[in-house]
Parts: C-alpha cells; sequence; structure tokens
C-alpha cells in the first residue's frame, strides 16, 4: 500500500473487512483486525467507521470514536496499540523467532473500555451487549475460530473475558432517588401530619412516620397484610367517631324523646322569660 488511512493497520482492517464481510464463515472476516472493526461498528455503526475511510476524512473517524465520550487522546493511543499490533504480526510472519503480541489483549481491553463509556452515557440493550461480548477472544466465544486464537495468543485465555465481566459490573452506576411509599393519607392527619409534609420528606423520613403510623394502630411492620389492616383500622375508627345511634333500637328512641323533652323545656322557658 503506497498510502493509509491513519496507519497500515487501520487501513488492512476496513479493507480487509469490505473484502470478507460477505463471507461471514470465511477465516479473514474473522481475522483479529477485522474483528476489531466488527466491534467498533458493533459500538458506534458501519457508517462511523467505514465512510470516513471512503472520503478520505481521518479527522472525521477519530471524531466518531469519541462519540461516546471516549477520549481523543485514548483514540490516538488505540490506534498506535493496533498499529503496533500489525508490525509485530508482520516481523513474526518473516522471521524464525516469534515475539509475544501484549497488543492482541491490550486492544481488546481498549475496545471494552470504548463500550464501556458508551454504556455509562447511553442506553445500551442487553443484546447489543452480548454482540459485543461474542465478538471478544474469549473461551465462551461462539465462533472456534476465535477461541483456538486466543489460546493461541494469550498468556490467560480468560484475562479479556474477566477484564470485560468486571468493567461490565462497575458500569453505569447511577444514583435512583429510593422510591417514597406512602400509606393512606387520613393515618398521616391522625398524628398531624399534612400531605405536604410528607411530600416535603425524602423516602427515609416517610419510612419512619410511616413506622409511628403502624405503632399508633398496634399493627405490626412485617404483617403482610400490614396496609389492607390499616385501611381497616382507620374505617373502624372513622365508624365509632361519626356513630349517630347506640345500636340499640329502643334506647335510640329513649335518647330521641329525651332531645324533644330537653329542647321542650327550652322553648318554655324562653317563652316564661319572654312573657
Amino acid at each position: 500500500m503506497d498510502s493509509f488511512f491513519i496507519n497500515d493497520a487501520l487501513t488492512k482492517a476496513i479493507t480487509d473487512y469490505q473484502k470478507s464481510y460477505t463471507n461471514k464463515q470465511g477465516v479473514l472476516y474473522n481475522s483479529f483486525l477485522v474483528v476489531v472493526i466488527r466491534m467498533l461498528i458493533t459500538i458506534y455503526s458501519e457508517l462511523d467507521i467505514v465512510n470516513p475511510l471512503s472520503i478520505s476524512n481521518e479527522e472525521l473517524f477519530k471524531n466518531n470514536l469519541t462519540k461516546y465520550g471516549y477520549t481523543k487522546n485514548r483514540v490516538n493511543l488505540f490506534l498506535e496499540n493496533l498499529k503496533n499490533y500489525y508490525h509485530v504480526e508482520e516481523y513474526n510472519a518473516k522471521n524464525t523467532i516469534k515475539f509475544r503480541n501484549d497488543y492482541f489483549i491490550i486492544i481488546q481491553k481498549d475496545l471494552i473500555d470504548m463500550f464501556i463509556s458508551k454504556r455509562n452515557n447511553y442506553q445500551v440493550s442487553d443484546e447489543e451487549t452480548k454482540d459485543f461480548y461474542d465478538l471478544l477472544y474469549t473461551p465462551n466465544s461462539p465462533n472456534p475460530l476465535r477461541v483456538s486464537f486466543n489460546f493461541l495468543m494469550a498468556d490467560n485465555v480468560l484475562e479479556v473475558d474477566k477484564y470485560f465481566k468486571n468493567q461490565l459490573a462497575n458500569s453505569g452506576k447511577k444514583l435512583i432517588p429510593e422510591e417514597k411509599h406512602y400509606l393512606n393519607i387520613k393515618a398521616y392527619e391522625l398524628l398531624n401530619y399534612s400531605m405536604d409534609d410528607i411530600r416535603g420528606m425524602d423516602s427515609k423520613g416517610i419510612d419512619r412516620v410511616n413506622t409511628q403510623v403502624y405503632d399508633y394502630f398496634k399493627i405490626r411492620e412485617n404483617a403482610i397484610n400490614k396496609e389492607y389492616l390499616l385501611d381497616k383500622a382507620i374505617e373502624a375508627l372513622e365508624r365509632e367517631n361519626n356513630k349517630v345511634t347506640s345500636g340499640n333500637g329502643f334506647v335510640d328512641i329513649l335518647l330521641v324523646l329525651s332531645v324533644i323533652a330537653t329542647v321542650g323545656m327550652l322553648v318554655a322557658i324562653l317563652a316564661f322569660v319572654v312573657f
């Protein structure tokens, strides 16, 4: 190649991808440099990765790799690592004494960091995560060529697998506000809290008041049906407070007659005073 897009390794990787993507079971499509391009496409898109070469825009390619939060310095380091991997492999192909190619692991870790950067800043589905993971060189790869190449290249065949899983476990940890759990508003009012008071509390404050509510009604907080019991207790209390009869018909008649008699006496007294 007389001229390169950014460097000879990236130019070969994208060119080989374009040559081989119609033969997905072929050796070239599953070679390391092409798989690197496939991983980049999984993280970004084919347009982001392939199109800049078509229009010879190196800066656009680098910018595309930063759009999910990966820094420009780390992009340049990744491209340098890719070039170094390619040159070590070229040397090993021509010489009897072979050098261990540590860039095989380093580049995959770079790609994992790119993926995690996207995951931390954008919504990434489980399917996208699996698609990316399946392209890594691990003993769990669905492709036997990648499994074999991993055993050939890596001192620790689980290194990439463990790195991905550790990074994934520590990614996307955003603080989610704890859910506020409200009880029957009438229960709060009985304890002299307004609903505005309750809504102004954080979840822990509301939990403390809820405990006071259950204590007030002598309901165990570990009861499975505690909210049902609370509602029933409030209904019973309201019935007690709003009673208009004694529950006994004869007694109720006497009560009514006594009220009438009392009213009659008051009327008579008022009339005597007036006249």
